[in-house]
């Protein structure tokens, strides 16, 4: 795909919430480049004005779909924190179930701390809050909380999916 289309999809696929900038893809894109994960063609735009550039247009290399293999197979904190999670699941269809589990299991433990947190502050700040400042903490609380809902409900659709060890044979 050429950087307007790739940009369009990424967008469609990470939803309303994460908007890629082309300040952000371009240099991405560059660095992918040079480790050779992808490559790029020149393809001339049919129906286009004479004077128009030729298209660049990316493609998945190889050894980028090794690389994006190994990426989306890691299990860290990495894997589950905000910046990375979005991704990372929009991708899951490629990905292990056992790792699937684990990053998700990840995320909701680590949202669960989080929420176990600002549940204990806002108990001892909320006298001293104006209104709104309290209904910010509140919707904040209710988002961490609905989201922890969705991911233990992924997570058992997952196990449900699980296939039982075989035992062996005695």
């Amino acid at each position: 795909m050429h950087g307007y289309e790739l940009r369009k999809r990424l967008n469609l696929m990470l939803g309303w919430g994460r908007v890629l900038s082309y300040g952000s893809l371009y240099p991405a894109l560059k660095k992918m480049l040079r480790a050779q994960w992808i490559e790029e063609r020149t393809v001339k735009n049919p129906g286009a004005v004479v004077s128009r550039r030729p298209r660049i247009v990316y493609q998945l290399t190889e050894t980028g779909d090794t690389e994006f293999g190994r990426l989306m197979s890691e299990v860290g904190p990495t894997a589950w924190e905000d910046d990375n999670f979005d991704i990372r699941f929009a991708f899951f269809g490629r990905t292990d179930m056992e790792i699937r589990l684990r990053v998700l299991e990840g995320r909701r433990t680590r949202l669960q701390e989080r929420l176990d947190r600002v549940q204990s502050q806002l108990a001892l700040t909320q006298k001293e809050m104006d209104q709104y400042a309290s209904e910010l903490q509140r919707h904040g609380v209710e988002s961490v909380e609905r989201e922890v809902r969705w991911l233990s409900d992924l997570i058992n659709a997952e196990r449900s999916q699980q296939k039982p060890p075989v035992e062996p044979q005695t």
